[in-house]
C-alpha cells in the first residue's frame, strides 16, 4: 500500500492561473539564457532575475523565504542546490543551475534548468547531460493513476545506469498556493511504491545528479549551500508539471530554445 498524503486536486481556475505564473518563470529563465556568460557575477543574475520578475508584475519567491537572501539560487560546479548569488565570477567551463520561482497573484511557478559558461569539459557535458535526460524520463512516468515511486525508480536507474549518482536528500515538491506542498517526490525509489498520482495535481521533478558520489554537505555558516561531499561536479534541471489523465502537461514548457544550455546539448547513449 501507497502513503496517504493529503494532496492538493488543482481546480480548472487554478490551474490557469498556475500555467501564468509558470510561464512567467520560464520565460525570465530564457533571459537568463540568453544574458548569461563568463565574467559576470552570480550577484549579477540575481539583479536581472529580481528585475525581470517585478517588470512582470510578479515577485521572486526565494528572496526571504525562510530567510533565503537573494531572489534566486545559483548553483556552481560541486554545489547542488542552493546557492546564494554574491561576488563570485563565472568562469570558462563553470556549469552553473539557476533555479527562478515566480510568484503571481497567489500561485507559484517553479523551474531551473543548468547552463554551460564557454566550452565545457567532457565531464561537465556528461553530468548535466545525465540530468536533463533523467528529468524527461521521470516526466515520463507521470499520467493518473501511476504512482509517485515510478518517477523516483525511472530516474534512478537511468543515472545510475550512466555512472552517476542522484542525490537523495532533496525532492521535487507540490506547489501551487504554497511554495513547498504535498507531495514529496522523490527521484530515487521502487516502482510501484509511494502514493498514487492523481490528476488535476501540480508537482515539480527535479533531480539533482552528481558526477561522482550522491552525498552532500550543507554549509554550517550560511546553512544553505550544497555541495557535494566528494567535490564532485553536480547539475540539475527541473520542471513544474500538471497530471493529466494521459499524462503530464509542463507547466514551466519554454517557447523557444534555452540558450547555453539547450542549444550546445550533447546526446549521451
Amino acid at each position: 500500500m501507497g502513503e496517504v498524503v493529503a494532496v492538493d486536486i488543482k481546480s480548472p481556475r487554478e490551474i490557469e492561473q498556475m500555467r501564468v505564473a509558470c510561464q512567467m518563470a520560464a520565460e525570465t529563465l530564457l533571459l537568463v539564457g540568453e544574458r548569461i556568460r563568463p565574467g559576470m557575477t552570480t550577484e549579477e543574475i540575481n539583479t536581472l532575475v529580481h528585475e525581470d520578475t517585478v517588470r512582470r508584475g510578479a515577485f521572486p519567491a526565494p528572496l526571504n523565504y525562510k530567510k533565503f537572501p537573494k531572489s534566486v539560487c545559483t548553483s556552481i560546479n560541486d554545489v547542488v542546490c542552493h546557492g546564494i548569488p554574491g561576488p563570485r565570477v563565472l568562469r570558462v567551463g563553470d556549469i552553473v543551475n539557476v533555479d527562478v520561482t515566480t510568484f503571481y497573484k497567489g500561485f507559484y511557478g517553479d523551474t531551473s534548468a543548468t547552463f554551460y559558461i564557454g566550452t565545457p569539459s567532457k565531464e561537465a557535458r556528461r553530468v548535466t547531460e545525465v540530468c536533463r535526460r533523467a528529468l524527461e524520463i521521470g516526466i515520463a512516468q507521470v499520467k493518473h493513476n501511476a504512482r509517485l515511486g515510478d518517477i523516483g525508480a525511472a530516474i534512478q536507474e537511468y543515472v545510475e545506469g550512466e555512472g552517476c549518482s542522484v542525490v537523495r536528500d532533496f525532492v521535487g515538491h507540490g506547489i501551487g498556493r504554497k511554495f513547498h506542498e504535498d507531495p514529496q517526490v522523490h527521484h530515487f525509489g521502487k516502482r510501484g511504491s509511494g502514493e498514487r498520482i492523481r490528476a488535476g495535481m501540480t508537482f515539480t521533478i527535479e533531480p539533482m545528479v552528481n558526477l561522482g558520489g550522491w552525498e552532500v554537505e550543507i554549509d554550517p555558516i550560511d546553512n544553505w549551500t550544497v555541495t557535494t561531499r566528494d567535490g564532485s561536479l553536480s547539475a540539475q534541471f527541473e520542471h513544474t508539471l500538471l497530471v493529466t489523465q494521459h499524462g503530464a502537461e509542463i507547466l514551466t514548457q519554454r517557447g523557444k530554445t534555452l540558450m547555453r544550455s539547450e542549444n550546445v546539448a550533447t546526446v549521451y547513449a
